[in-house]
């Protein structure tokens, strides 16, 4: 029977209540100020918008999820400063009581958790970077919710289904930070070492079932395999679906790619037919011509007798490959058994294996190869429009048709579709672009060779049918009319999904921008020290300004903490070796377990940066910075609890915490001016404040 009065018990951290709080003020406050874009939001800013008018875009620091979240922050209030800044700001703020929570469920006291969280809570550079469009904060949280998830998981003694909810949030936590930027798969990689250690150790406990421990391993693996992966491919989908439309970035795509977006080349090629057949007009897009798009292209001017080196050409057409929409890029389909160019009733299709002839569409050139060096790739061969000038060099204008993306034996050659490798009869040499530039004669225009293919990669060797029409005209002059005429026969002409997520993940892995030095990039060796800063704002007309500085004491205690960790790391392994136990077999675990969280989750989000070749700037070094702020606390707890036993000396230790604890919030206040951009400081003020000669802080006379 159910009792009266109903009573509820409800158990409240006040302690994590508060600094909750404290952290929604310290990343919320004037988040609206500056009423301008700052740093990388221009960056970023310009993805939100593509996001708003569902225009297609590429981005090569990472997958699409980060640009979605950024993008969210548009659609509640409409497009204004604080609605876009907000959602970072929640992440950066959230982090906080994550801190928290984590220490905890490395079984550290709750003053060991509330130290790290007032570290997370007063460092400077946290607080910028989450005041802003920028994704570090969002990244640093989906890393910390996925560690504190795994741990609860770890932690629970409850056999209930209600313990995996946990892991399936590691597992979709995972998923998100690798969603937001690549940087994210160092910490999922770490973390499924740290579950591959515990599934062992459990596999190896004899007092749990068979039945069980499969259970449990089966469990292990969708959540932290098959539901991060599923959910990896689900942020595709939806930047796949919502991107719809025909933007800047389409020339990076394959033609089949950029035929499935709304606008652009579906709006040339709709109504194209889909069939390539004898007699066709059609322009041919090389594979290898990447990011710039290229087309085979033939122009009314001739190699150079001689080359500048004194070598001799065969003095034919040149024939290039072209990065702009031209009228010579036109070529026609021609049966090297009848002389007819157009095409017949019903069309013959061409299929895999055939032999054709390329006739140039302006010129009425046919495609030709020969022994003969090409003009800048001696080692490959001459490719040419065929001119007869009666002097023992005969045509060798025959090319096989070989398509490497066929389903079948006998497939037909397909528009956009399909992926072809134009093989010289005669040489057996591949029609190939070389990616060298013609000189002046040539007029800048990309070099075209056939090549031997166990001379060169199998990548690259292909062209696609991108522009494709039925030619009716036999004559030439009527012909010239006609190539600027597209005919309309409605194809359905799809692309999968998983074709495009395959694409376009290789070309976000493989895309690589120019990178150029900037006034305020740094090295990893520089981030230990903070040696530079970055001006995110300057008012125009005032001393106010916004920097990337971080809290000069936490920084300093946090990698001291580290380098101490791992002296006294090495210390205890000797001394254990040795046969000294110092500590119990349960501190040694607590001990292992926070360098494997802390230090393990530094080193992967720092050591990759020393590999990169890539411009990097300090904000590069805050999901890294965080680890050393958990970790600080936990070591002071650690030599509290098991190495000082004498009361003076704990006693020395509460002050020397509480001391540094102070310098952090003094810091803290003193570079708050930098921090949110207000109040507006002097001159003289922001000189003393300008602690390192390397720092770039600039100001005004008054």
């Amino acid at each position: 029977m159910l009792q009266l009065p109903l009573v509820v018990t409800v158990q409240v951290d006040l302690v994590l209540v508060l600094i909750t709080s404290l952290a929604f003020l310290t990343r919320l406050s004037w988040l609206s100020y500056p009423n301008a874009v700052v740093f990388d939001e221009v960056y970023y800013g310009q993805f939100v918008s593509l996001y708003v008018k569902r225009i297609f875009f590429i981005d090569d620091s990472g997958p699409p999820l980060g640009h979605m979240i950024l993008a969210l922050g548009e659609y509640p209030v409409g497009m204004n400063v604080w609605s876009l800044r907000l959602l970072p700001a929640l992440c950066g703020a959230l982090c906080v009581p994550l801190g928290y929570l984590l220490a905890l469920e490395l079984k550290f006291s709750h003053v060991s958790a509330l130290g790290a969280a007032l570290l997370l809570l007063l460092e400077n550079s946290l607080i910028v970077q989450s005041r802003f469009l920028l994704l570090e904060s969002v990244l640093i949280f989906f890393v910390l919710l996925a560690l504190f998830s795994y741990l609860r998981f770890q932690n629970s003694t409850s056999s209930s289904w209600s313990r995996y909810s946990w892991l399936l949030l590691c597992g979709v936590s995972c998923s998100a930070a690798v969603g937001v930027k690549y940087m994210g798969l160092f910490s999922y990689l770490l973390l499924l070492g740290v579950a591959s250690v515990d599934t062992w150790s459990l596999i190896g406990d004899r007092a749990v079932s068979h039945l069980s421990v499969c259970v449990q391993c089966f469990c292990r693996v969708m959540c932290l395999l098959v539901v991060p992966a599923l959910f990896y491919i689900f942020w595709f989908y939806v930047h796949l679906s919502v991107l719809n439309h025909s933007g800047p970035h389409d020339q990076l795509m394959s033609s089949a790619f950029q035929a499935s977006l709304k606008g652009g080349l579906s709006r040339i090629t709709k109504g194209q037919p889909l069939e390539v057949a004898y007699g066709s007009q059609v322009t041919l897009r090389s594979s290898a011509s990447q990011p710039v798009p290229c087309w085979l292209h033939s122009h009314k001017a001739n190699y150079p007798v001689r080359y500048g080196n004194g070598r001799g050409s065969s003095h034919q057409q040149q024939v290039t490959c072209y990065p702009f929409k031209d009228v010579n890029n036109w070529w026609i389909i021609k049966d090297p058994n009848r002389q007819e160019l157009v095409v017949d009733t019903p069309p013959k299709p061409v299929h895999h294996g055939d032999v054709i002839q390329l006739v140039h569409g302006m010129s009425s050139r046919l495609l030709n190869s020969h022994d003969v060096a090409a003009p800048m790739s001696p080692h490959a061969q001459e490719v040419s429009g065929y001119i007869d000038f009666n002097i023992s060099m005969p045509a060798q204008n025959l090319w096989r048709v070989d398509i490497s993306n066929r389903e079948a034996k006998s497939e037909v050659w397909k528009t956009i579709l399909s992926e072809v490798r134009l093989v010289h009869v005669n040489t057996s040499a591949v029609l190939k672009m070389s990616g060298m530039s013609l000189p002046e004669w040539g007029f800048r225009q990309l070099e075209v060779v056939a090549e031997k293919t166990f001379k060169t990669h199998s990548s690259g060797l292909g062209w696609t049918v991108e522009e494709h029409r039925y030619g009716t005209s036999q004559e030439q002059k009527d012909r010239e009319v006609e190539l600027h005429s597209p005919t309309h026969i409605d194809v359905d002409r799809k692309i999968s999904f998983w074709s495009k997520f395959v694409e376009l993940q290789w070309k976000m892995l493989t895309l690589k921008q120019e990178e150029s030095e900037h006034k305020y990039s740094s090295g990893p060796g520089e981030w230990l020290t903070m040696k530079t800063n970055i001006a995110y704002w300057l008012h125009t007309s005032t001393n106010a300004q916004i920097h990337l500085i971080g809290n000069l004491v936490s920084w300093g205690v946090a990698h001291l903490s580290l380098l101490a960790y791992q002296l006294l790391a090495v210390i205890y392994l000797l001394r254990r070796r040795r046969g000294f136990k110092d500590i119990s077999d349960g501190a040694w675990e607590q001990f292992v377990r926070l360098g494997c969280v802390c230090v393990g989750s530094w080193l992967v989000n720092f050591v990759p940066f020393l590999l990169m070749d890539k411009t990097l700037f300090l904000y590069h070094y805050l999901p890294a910075l965080c680890y050393l702020h958990l970790l600080c606390p936990a070591l002071m707890e650690h030599v509290h609890t098991h190495l000082l036993s004498s009361p003076t000396h704990r006693r020395v230790l509460h002050v020397c915490i509480l001391g540094v604890l102070l310098y952090v919030f003094l810091c803290y206040w003193t570079f708050c001016p930098l921090t949110y951009g207000t109040p507006e400081l002097s001159a003289s003020q922001l000189q003393r404040l300008k602690w390192r000669d390397s720092w770039d802080i600039l100001y005004r006379r008054q």
